[in-house]
């Protein structure tokens, strides 16, 4: 299985007001400020870059390509000769050296599991195999193999050495799945290249994790659509008004199947080794970096509203939005400043 969640996420750059819209990507711009833009297909996903500077070269989208797929060969543990898969290969026998990016990515996955207590668990490998959602065939496992994963899926057993930059999984049959964190990374990378090249104004969008750099053309805010979970895509409850931010949901109906009429979600419960469970459709972040969008989406829908709020409020430049099954809003102080709700069907719980 992938470790990249796929492109229906539901926050949609067809959603920014300002852009071109969603017609198909060009590696062209004009006079009249649109988007110089490229199209890539790494990790599973759909990656959009779209630069507001007709100074961006193909040499530009060429470095980028090569930012993907070096991160790709890093932290796609289906991959068989990344250093994940190696990781992976080794639980239980000895230490694995891994690139810096990859130490990093690890440890940041590693102090979510320890600040969430488990909610969030890098080490949840063994039960997304198993139940391969979002693949042909998707079913609900046996309940022996799920505990028999669930035996596995301990972050605790996660050594790190950092003088050594050595990654260990303790028990045999272990394995780290970066899908709720490495894709953010990646958008991390992306921005800071283009940055570093003097770049001002740009957005990058891996399936729906959006990070919008700088300001719109004429120093705007960007405008960015929160999707309806019940709706199709292009339906959003409202929008909200960012600059330099990230932007990155976690939703029940991103990966997901059906099985005697009852619906089984991608987001995994390292408790029970069933999807998660908590009337919540959607989660949103919005911070300044992807690499904590991503994890903090997945965390907070784990935690559920009440635990969820209390997690992202003692985060340092960090907001979440959570909409529920029965279509309430319910928002962090910061995000809720910013909302600004256009659909009548929701409500925005100030309590």
């Amino acid at each position: 299985m992938k470790l990249y969640k796929h492109a229906t996420l539901l926050l949609m750059l067809c959603l920014i007001i300002g852009l071109t819209g969603c017609a198909n990507s060009k590696s062209s711009s004009n006079a009249t400020g649109e988007p110089v833009s490229k199209s890539f297909y790494v990790f599973d996903t759909v990656v959009q870059v779209r630069v507001y500077d007709e100074t961006v070269t193909e040499q530009n989208f060429e470095d980028i390509q090569g930012i993907l797929d070096t991160i790709e060969i890093q932290m796609n543990r289906s991959n068989d000769k990344s250093e994940l898969a190696d990781v992976n290969r080794k639980a239980g026998v000895k230490p694995v050296a891994v690139s810096e990016d990859t130490f990093l990515v690890v440890s940041k996955a590693l102090e979510y599991s320890e600040r969430s207590e488990g909610r969030f668990d890098v080490a949840i490998g063994p039960l997304v195999s198993l139940w391969n959602i979002g693949h042909e065939g998707a079913k609900v496992p046996p309940i022996d193999k799920i505990n028999e994963a669930l035996k596995l899926t301990n972050y605790k057993n996660v050594k790190l050495d950092p003088d050594k930059r050595t990654v260990y999984l303790t028990v045999k049959g272990m394995e780290l799945d970066l899908g709720s964190i490495a894709k953010g990374f990646a958008a991390d990378k992306m921005v800071q290249y283009l940055q570093d090249k003097g770049f001002k104004s740009a957005i990058v969008d891996l399936g729906g994790n959006v990070f919008a750099m700088g300001r719109k053309p004429g120093d705007q805010l960007w405008t960015i659509g929160i999707q309806d979970p019940d709706e199709s895509r292009g339906n959003p409850i409202g929008t909200i008004h960012v600059d330099n931010k990230t932007i990155v949901t976690s939703g029940v109906y991103e990966r997901f199947f059906v099985e005697n009429g009852k619906h089984y979600h991608h987001i995994l419960d390292p408790q029970t080794g069933f999807p998660v469970e908590n009337n919540i459709n959607s989660v949103t972040i919005l911070t300044d970096k992807s690499i904590d969008a991503d994890g903090l989406s997945t965390t907070l829908f784990a935690l559920g509203v009440e635990k969820g709020l209390e997690f992202v409020e003692q985060t340092n430049n960090a907001d979440a939005l959570f909409i529920t099954t029965d279509k309430k809003i319910y928002a962090s102080s910061g995000i809720r400043e910013l909302l600004k709700i256009s659909n009548d069907n929701y409500t925005l719980v100030t309590e």
